[in-house]
């Protein structure tokens, strides 16, 4: 049982998160969770972990988006998540990491897509022209070829795509994602808008994504559009993602534990539920969790 779909005793809209992440050390190796900056969050976090910090919102659903194993280990955390959620019913969903640039990519895509929960692929491309600390790969691969082929294949295997990555890939991802039309794309975490680069090319890889049909956005990792977490820095970031977007393309999601860097989990999306409350109770349904369902062809009853 995965919560009370009328709103239970909280009042609340029934919330799936469209982001969150787990972790065992016992099961898989995450080599980013060794930095001296991550500390806080380097523990194994555990279904039971997520669901305790949860205990407040209304949970009815979550999509488990990939957390960083190791590179070679996209299959095995797809196999410990299903046995995961055959216990706990969470995850409802599971994003998976494919190198979309390796050269079996399809044999990768084919072997997640055979996997029920599995409803799409994330591949962490961050790259930042100014910034070598702000580069998982040397180039963009927005603009590799081998990579837009591999982003190609997603549809035929009916999987949606999570980008992660700065406003200076928008551009190069927008090109492909316009040819490709039957591929629904989600930018993570509002477009990671950081306010000290400037915000012209993030508004207008916002103003290209929201003019495509199949692109939705998630509206999470506020802590990274300034630090410390404030409200009052992420505001009209926040209003403006939904003015272009609509309450029926923005989804709601925690990125826990990784946001807990920033903030815990009620101050959190104690912030993201002030900054709504004057959306309809319609709308903040969707918001809160039928836009994730939807997206992510969870099949719940909401």
């Amino acid at each position: 049982m995965t919560g009370d779909v009328t709103g239970g005793t909280t009042g609340r809209p029934p919330f799936v998160d469209a982001h969150f992440h787990l972790w065992d050390h016992r099961v898989l190796r995450y080599p980013w969770l060794d930095a001296p900056e991550n500390a806080a969050i380097a523990d194994s976090y555990r279904i039971a972990d997520y669901r305790r910090e949860l205990a407040n919102w209304n949970l009815v659903g979550a999509v488990h988006v990939d957390a960083g194993a190791h590179a070679d280990a996209g299959r095995d955390e797809t196999t410990w998540l299903d046995s995961v959620a055959d216990g706990d019913g969470l995850p409802s969903g599971i994003v998976a990491r494919v190198a979309l640039d390796r050269p079996d990519v399809e044999a990768e895509l084919e072997w997640q897509a055979g996997h029920a929960r599995v409803k799409g692929i994330r591949h962490l491309i961050n790259w930042h022209p100014h910034d070598a600390t702000r580069r998982a790969y040397p180039s963009d691969l927005t603009r590799d070829a081998q990579w837009r082929r591999g982003y190609a294949l997603l549809g035929r295997y009916g999987l949606s795509f999570d980008f992660h990555g700065f406003p200076p890939q928008l551009a190069g991802l927008a090109e492909v994602a316009g040819r490709h039309p039957e591929v629904p794309v989600v930018l993570n975490h509002l477009a990671l808008p950081i306010t000290a680069d400037g915000l012209a090319e993030w508004r207008a890889g916002l103003a290209a994504f929201a003019a495509m049909p199949q692109a939705a956005i998630k509206l999470s990792g506020a802590g990274f559009v300034h630090s410390p977490f404030d409200p009052a820095h992420f505001a009209d970031i926040v209003a403006e993602v939904i003015a272009r977007f609509g309450t029926d393309r923005v989804m709601i999601a925690t990125n826990f534990p990784t946001d807990r860097l920033s903030a815990d989990i009620d101050r959190t999306l104690g912030a993201y539920e002030a900054l709504l409350t004057a959306f309809s109770d319609d709308e903040r349904r969707d918001l809160w969790g039928r836009n994730a369902n939807r997206f992510y062809r969870l099949g719940l009853d909401l």
